[in-house]
């Protein structure tokens, strides 16, 4: 089995509602879990998921920063970096040890994540 067939029978047996928009490119479009939408890709020997948060602001970000790297140190999976102007939520797996279990841990947590801090960052957006 390739690893584009592993992802896509990991996002089928999860229930996930996805397009496959690459050969190596997923999106996932999930607004009942919480994940929103989210960015599966497969480069080289990783997978890697992400989901934009929020654009960054244009006042508060040092005070925004610090708030992440906090966040950062309490969580299991993933952290949050910048992308151009958006904060973003990424995880990144190796594929030679990549199951279902673990998938779906990250798909989890990063749902879970954005439940328990986007309260807290939604008090730095703009406007």
């Amino acid at each position: 089995m390739t690893v584009a067939e592993k992802i896509e029978s990991y996002l089928i047996n999860l229930s996930l509602t996805y397009e496959q928009v690459e050969d190596h490119l997923w999106v996932i479009t999930d607004e009942d879990n919480t994940v929103g939408r989210l960015i599966v890709f497969v480069e080289d020997s990783l997978v890697t998921v992400r989901t934009k948060v929020m654009e960054l602001p244009n006042e508060r970000q040092h005070e925004l920063f610090e708030t992440l790297l906090r966040f950062n140190l309490e969580m299991v999976h993933g952290a949050y970096a910048l992308e151009q102007d958006h904060i973003v939520l990424i995880e990144t797996l190796e594929v030679a040890s990549l199951d279902l279990a673990q998938f779906q841990a990250v798909i989890d947590a990063i749902g879970l994540t954005l439940v328990e801090h986007y309260p807290r960052l939604a008090t730095y957006r703009n406007g």
